[in-house]
Parts: C-alpha cells; structure tokens; sequence
C-alpha cells in the first residue's frame, strides 16, 4: 500500500493506492489521522475497502508531482553520512569504521514534491543527494538489527541539500548546514515496507539526478552499513517515535545552482523534482 497527501481544493488530502498507481482519496474520518497510524493494521482492511469500492482514480496521474512532504508529522529526521563507498570516494573522506556519519535536522527545512530550491547566500556551494528513507512505525528503543523491521512501517524517497563548503571548512557544521529552508523533501508518497520481501530492498537502485543527466547511482546492497545496522544504530539508547525518518545515504551528490533541476529517484518507491533558485 502507497499513502501520500495529494491537493484537493486547494488543501493537501490522504489518497491511498494499492496497486497500478490508482490513487483515491480517504473519506473524512481518515484525514485527521497520521500516514503512519494509517499504514498500521488498525485501518489496513478498512482502506483497502475503500480502494475496492471506488475501482477508478480520482486525481490525475501527475498528481505526486505537488505532493505534500510526508515527514514532519512526528519524529525526528536523522540522517546517515558516506554510507555508501561510492560517495565517500566522492568526497575523497574516509568512512567511520564504528557506525556511519550521522545528523539531526530540523523539520522547518522541510519542503513538498515540486516546490523550488532556495540556495542560501551563506553557502557558494550546495549539493543535493538522492536516498532512500526508513520511516518508523511504532515507538522503539535500542531495536536488534535483525528486528529492523519491525519498527520500519514505510520506506520513501529523500532529496537532501547540503552546504557543502560548510561541511568541509568544518564537520561539525553538519546540522547547520543541512537545515537552511528549502534543503529538504521527502515524498511524495509513503510504500508500506510490506510492500517488499526482506531481501528485495537490497536491489533497489538510488540516483542522484541533475538536469536530465544522472550524477550517481547505486543500489542499496552497496551501502557500508545496512538498514539493519543503520535503524539499531540510531535506535541505540534513544526513543524514536512513530514518524521518524532515517535517511540512509546517498550514492552520490549533484552540484548546484540557480536554474538547475534536480531529482531524487528511488525504483519502485518515488521520484522527487524541484527547480533551483
């Protein structure tokens, strides 16, 4: 099952699909709930009746293109640094050899599919990343790596923005310079983490694109450390609440600048799209 918050009338409404992308919108006494609480066995066999009665879409199919972000409703948002070898070499940095490089951003960075790109003029260089993000389902707390799944209700699609000159004058400045407005989308839909069998994550490819040209791109198993590792590490003597995202790394960065269009493409989860400015 894919949930995701579609425009309607001019406000952002609970569509489901399950299936050949056929987006239908939730009746009411869905809409004042969480993606995640819906993504829950709770209303599971409730919203797949509403998908079998009303057997036609009723949004467009470019309706993902001006998606409301599906973060920020609870939760954190942590993110994984040079978890994949590829990047790293990238940046000519040595991986961590105890755990990845590791953030937490502010949910005011936080922008909806389509919406533009505003490069700050503290930074002369930004870069944009493509990842995939685990986002959690239930209240948990020091989770064993093999039970990552059970606290991941969804898996969705990350475009994160870096001031990377920041970065490199200091790598302390990682939050500060990941949280400027504008430096984060994460949509446009949530794919329930059923959705996949317990290997099939691992074949999925990420990319990084720019202008029509793609900068990076890998598939998952090319990370250093997995989504198991990756959700028991940020778990580890911390709470994470239903809600959060954990974006996992990127295979590669894109520069860049005014003008530029730039995507983040996950196969068979989403594809994020946004103009610079």
């Amino acid at each position: 099952m894919k949930l995701s918050r579609l425009t309607r009338s001019g406000s952002a409404k609970i569509h489901a699909c399950n299936g050949e992308d056929r987006w239908v919108c939730l009746p009411d006494e869905f809409q004042s709930l969480r993606l995640v609480e819906l993504l829950g066995q709770g209303h599971r066999k409730a919203i797949d009746e509403v998908l079998r009665k009303q057997p036609r879409a009723d949004v467009p199919a470019n309706g993902l293109d001006t998606a409301a972000s599906v973060a920020g409703e609870g939760g954190d948002i942590w993110g994984a640094g040079l978890n994949y070898r590829g990047h790293a070499k990238d940046l000519d940095a040595a991986q961590p050899v105890s755990g990845p490089g590791s953030y937490l951003r502010p949910t005011g960075c936080l922008i909806a599919n389509g919406e533009d790109i505003h490069l700050p003029r503290q930074s002369k260089r930004v870069t944009a990343e493509g990842e995939l993000g685990l986002v959690i389902g239930t209240r948990c707390k020091n989770v064993a790596r093999e039970n990552w799944r059970d606290a991941v209700v969804a898996v969705t699609t990350v475009l994160d923005m870096t001031a990377e000159d920041v970065i490199r004058e200091n790598p302390r400045y990682i939050p500060w310079a990941k949280g400027f407005d504008t430096f984060c989308s994460i949509g446009p839909s949530l794919v329930s983490i059923d959705t996949f069998a317990p290997d099939e994550l691992k074949t999925l490819r990420v990319s990084t694109v720019r202008n029509g040209e793609t900068i990076a791109s890998a598939q998952v198993s090319e990370m250093r450390y997995d989504l198991g590792f990756l959700v028991e590490y940020f778990s580890a003597g911390r709470t994470l609440l239903p809600g959060t995202v954990i974006c996992t790394g990127t295979p590669g960065a894109a520069a860049i600048e005014a003008g530029d269009t730039v995507e983040a493409m996950v196969e068979q989860v989403g594809h994020l799209s946004h103009n610079v400015k």
